[in-house]
């Protein structure tokens, strides 16, 4: 089994190389210092580019730890897999280019500032993660404040659309009111006019709550009870019985790993997956965290999950990577920011943070279609523009570095309390509306 490489150890990946192994939103942090009412923009800042080293060192600030720990192994397959076949294509600007993988935890520790103080110190260019929005807020200050690119393949959190970046931050992860609009209309068109929401209490779950509240209302739904509660709780009794008192038909669930207490709360009061329609987001949405509850807890439990249709062939590379791997949740997305993060430097000619954020949006879109880094590549080196069309979808980045159009799976559990990996219906939108 391929294991995560030590934090702060540099990987340069070869062919024959062992490679090493969420939504996602917030985990609860203190974001309000790292806000700006000013628009993200695309390209980097006007201030002149320091150059390359010439070699393309990429960081991951990923979950092995915290409430989105089930995220991190498909996120490092993906990108490891990105990086073997780069590195088999001739690598970045003639080198094999190189990876460091580190710890990002959650909020509740100082493991994200302590790794991205590690990779400024590898000369990292860019850095993939965090998964949590929360940890991506509070980083992006450190990482664009030294000129490198911060490329997330998990944050859903709106405010990502507007932060403060220098024009250095980009996602393949579609922002919530995109899930949130698929998941109001999922419960509304389930036959649902009551629906609860229990919601972590971050701008995760209260912005993602928001969405599917204006969505499923409009549809003609009524939200009879809403309850944001406290993620580090010992207890979600009380969170319960609120929605309860208020029977609806439907209780949306919107957490982390803490939903698996908010899922036995449930069942002990009565609220069952077979009396009343649970629906939960990608933050909760995982084949480990309610392995060990009853057979049948969760049948029939819906859910979505940013993120087109991965192909068995895609499936079958991850496993190549870590053959344990049963979850592929933002994997297909993590792979496509490596791919893009690499052609960003062919394309600029130049391995820097702020070159290499120049050329993002330009290789996602308005080119010659190609979809893996070897094609592209090839492209670029023809002296073509091009478009790179990913595993998670076409990518396309706006002005602020969002994806333009995006794809939501709905997901649904069986009676092994698991969720199988594809989808049992895809919904493609329009991020802006």
């Amino acid at each position: 089994m391929n294991r995560i490489a030590p934090a702060g150890r540099v990987l340069a990946v070869a062919a024959a190389a062992s490679l090493a192994l969420t939504a996602c939103g917030s985990d609860g942090g203190d974001t309000a210092a790292q806000e700006s009412a000013a628009p993200a923009t695309s390209a980097a800042s006007s201030a002149p580019a320091a150059k390359g080293d010439g070699t393309l060192t990429l960081g991951t600030v990923l979950p092995q730890t915290g409430s989105l720990a089930f995220l991190g192994p498909p996120e490092f397959a993906g990108v490891d897999a990105a990086v073997k076949e780069i590195n088999e294509a001739g690598g970045v600007l003639g080198k094999p280019i190189d990876v460091v993988h580190t710890d990002s935890g959650d909020t509740s520790t100082n493991i994200a500032s302590q790794s991205v103080d590690k990779l400024i110190a590898q000369k990292a260019d860019a850095i993939i993660g965090a998964a949590s929005s929360s940890v991506s807020e509070s980083i992006i200050d450190k990482i664009t404040g030294a000129g490198m690119v911060q490329f997330s393949p998990a944050n859903t959190s709106d405010k990502f659309t507007t932060i403060k970046d220098d024009g250095l931050y980009f996602r393949t992860a579609p922002p919530d009111k995109l899930q949130g609009r698929v998941l109001g209309d999922l419960i509304a068109a389930d036959g649902n006019d009551t629906v609860g929401i229990l919601a972590m209490q971050d701008s995760y779950g209260s912005g993602l709550a928001d969405q599917v509240t204006a969505t499923a209302e409009a549809a003609g739904a009524s939200v009879v009870e809403r309850v944001d509660y406290d993620p580090k709780a010992a207890d979600f009794s009380a969170d319960v019985a609120k929605i309860k008192a208020k029977n609806p038909k439907a209780v949306v669930l919107i957490g982390f790993e803490e939903g698996a207490k908010v899922v036995a709360e449930l069942v002990k009061q009565g609220l069952t997956a077979d009396k009343v329609k649970w629906y939960m987001v990608d933050g909760n949405m995982s084949n480990t965290n309610y392995e060990k509850m009853p057979k049948g807890t969760l049948k029939g439990v819906k859910g979505t999950i940013p993120g087109a249709e991965a192909p068995d062939a895609f499936r079958d590379k991850l496993k190549e990577i870590n053959k344990d791997l049963d979850d592929f949740t933002y994997a297909a997305e993590s792979y496509d920011a490596a791919n893009l993060i690499a052609l960003a430097a062919e394309a600029a000619k130049d391995d820097s943070g702020r070159s290499i954020a120049s050329k993002l949006a330009e290789v996602s879109k308005g080119g010659e279609k190609c979809k893996s880094f070897k094609e592209c590549v090839e492209l670029l080196k023809a002296g073509k523009d091009i478009d790179y069309d990913g595993v998670s979808g076409p990518v396309e980045f706006d002005d602020n570095g969002d994806p333009q159009v995006a794809t939501i799976g709905v997901y649904q559990y069986g009676d092994d309390n698991k969720y199988p990996s594809k989808a049992i219906e895809y919904r493609t939108g329009n991020i802006a509306g």
